[in-house]
């Protein structure tokens, strides 16, 4: 459940390093009372931004939990409020978030995969596969690609362009048992 709180509007520019340790205790009694948090804070002017920020560091706030939301005034916080439930509230409802894990999580295994398959190929390591999917693409590219393609768009030995062009298009190569 989302929490959303108007915790301070910090007035006077020599005051918001002590507002801030204020804050700090407040928010850390509310994270453990909500799963999501942000902290509004109305600092209208440059010099309490600036104030804000290097209290934010000196009272050792941790990055990005909970999130803090300057704005300029408390009108303008409240605003940013409604914003951030609306967007939260749509993200819930189209279930984007967890669509998006699993989205994540795909890419890093289909990458898993596709890094495993071509350090298979003898001689090419980690470093070598990760180049070949950035400069040329597929697993099925990288097997039609030619050897001058390979070493125009990579910068791998000639020796494990070769390789390479061998492993994919003879069958005697690929079928026999490789040692590592």
């Amino acid at each position: 459940m989302g929490g959303y709180q108007l915790l301070s509007s910090l007035r006077r520019a020599g005051t918001v390093g002590m507002q801030l340790l204020f804050l700090a205790g407040r928010v850390n009694a509310l994270k453990r009372q909500f799963k999501n948090i942000y902290v509004v804070v109305a600092v209208p002017t440059v010099e309490q931004i600036e104030s804000f920020n290097q209290s934010y560091f000196k009272y050792g706030m941790e990055l990005g939990c909970p999130a803090f939301v300057p704005v300029n005034d408390p009108e303008m916080g409240f605003e940013m409020m409604l914003k951030i439930a609306h967007a939260r509230g749509v993200c819930k409802q189209q279930d984007i978030s967890s669509t998006m894990r699993n989205e994540r999580e795909q890419a890093v295994q289909c990458m898993d995969a596709y890094v495993r398959v071509l350090t298979s190929i003898p001689g090419i390591d980690d470093h070598d596969a990760n180049m070949l999917a950035q400069a040329i693409g597929s697993i099925e590219a990288i097997a039609k690609a030619s050897e001058s393609s390979i070493l125009e768009s990579t910068d791998l030995s000639r020796d494990k362009a070769e390789t390479i062009i061998r492993f994919f298009r003879d069958p005697q190569f690929y079928l026999s048992p490789k040692i590592n």
